[in-house]
């Protein structure tokens, strides 16, 4: 399933842990705090009981969104200067 991945975190040696945990999972960066991806409903759960250890006590917020197929298919995306609705990414 199409999941992603944003967390709005202010320690930055944590950030980059959470990073590089989205990146373990096979994630692609979509933005500095934002990443997006195939993900098994295990590997949801997984990832976020990870991401929320690594957090511990410091201030910040983790999500995972799960996205359909069909939702997916029809997100809109502005790329190299041209606008268009990606059937596939």
């Amino acid at each position: 399933m199409k999941c992603i991945v944003i967390y709005d975190i202010t320690s930055t040696r944590i950030r980059n842990k959470i990073a590089d945990l989205c990146m373990d999972y096979g994630l692609n960066r979509i933005q500095y705090s934002a990443f997006a991806g195939d993900l098994l409903r295990t590997h949801q759960e997984e990832l976020i009981k990870r991401a929320a250890a690594k957090l511990g006590k410091h201030a910040g917020r983790i999500y995972l969104y799960c996205i359909g197929d069909r939702e997916w298919g029809q997100r809109l995306e502005y790329v190299g200067g041209s606008e268009s609705a990606t059937a596939d990414a």
